[in-house]
């Protein structure tokens, strides 16, 4: 029997994009709403991704680390201005081993809290300094629209965490890394983007600013 035609994307860009995703393997939907299951072809391309900015970060000094996945509730709620913009999405444990927990555990939507926390014990003068770390895992975000393969309740990114003695060196070392982003979209990735600042309306829960690179979706 033939395999049905692809929808046609002029028509029905999401269901074409949905089914384009699943005939060529990419990933598939999970049991759970909202996840989804990174199948081979789909898990090759993220090495790619990964083997490509891995040696770009590298390059640059950062080193890799892990960091756990649960985070104790008091770190997020400390941060103010960071739990008002991650609070609708967090995943909060509150049961193990069969008993409640004394204190509730989240599900990492990301991991400046405990990274901060760490590094408030590291961190003991301007000798320590530069730290440039990077990791790479998954996070969870309770969204209530996802889409396949691009952006799902569980999905996998790279963190970079650094510290610096100035302003400025901050401020430089994020310049340089919005530079590798774009770098690797352009070169690796054949994909055009915009690098630029967010507006405050959109920039990132607790930060001062944000820099994005944005690219435009075939949808608009």
């Amino acid at each position: 029997m033939a395999e049905e035609k692809l929808p046609k994307r002029s028509e029905d860009f999401a269901e074409w994009y949905n089914q384009l995703v699943l005939r060529a393997e990419l990933a598939d939907y999970a049991p759970v709403r909202g996840c989804m299951i990174v199948r081979p072809y789909g898990w090759a391309l993220w090495e790619n991704i990964q083997q490509a900015l891995d040696r770009r970060f590298k390059a640059t000094g950062h080193q890799n680390v892990a960091f756990p996945l649960l985070i104790p509730k008091h770190f997020i709620e400390k941060e103010k201005h960071h739990v008002e913009g991650f609070s609708p999405e967090l995943a909060v444990v509150t049961i193990g081993g069969g008993e409640e927990l004394a204190e509730p555990l989240i599900v990492r939507p990301t991991s400046e809290t405990i990274i901060g926390h760490m590094w408030s014990k590291w961190i003991q003068s301007y000798r320590d300094l530069p730290v440039l770390m990077n990791q790479w895992n998954s996070v969870v975000r309770w969204e209530l629209r996802t889409k396949l393969f691009l952006r799902t309740l569980e999905f996998y990114w790279q963190e970079g965490h650094t510290a610096h003695a100035t302003r400025k060196e901050a401020e430089d070392e994020t310049r340089q890394m919005l530079d590798t982003y774009a770098d690797f979209a352009v070169n690796d990735a054949a994909i055009p983007v915009i690098p630029g600042r967010k507006s405050d309306a959109e920039k990132f829960a607790g930060a001062d600013t944000t820099y994005s690179i944005e690219a435009m979706m075939g949808d608009g």
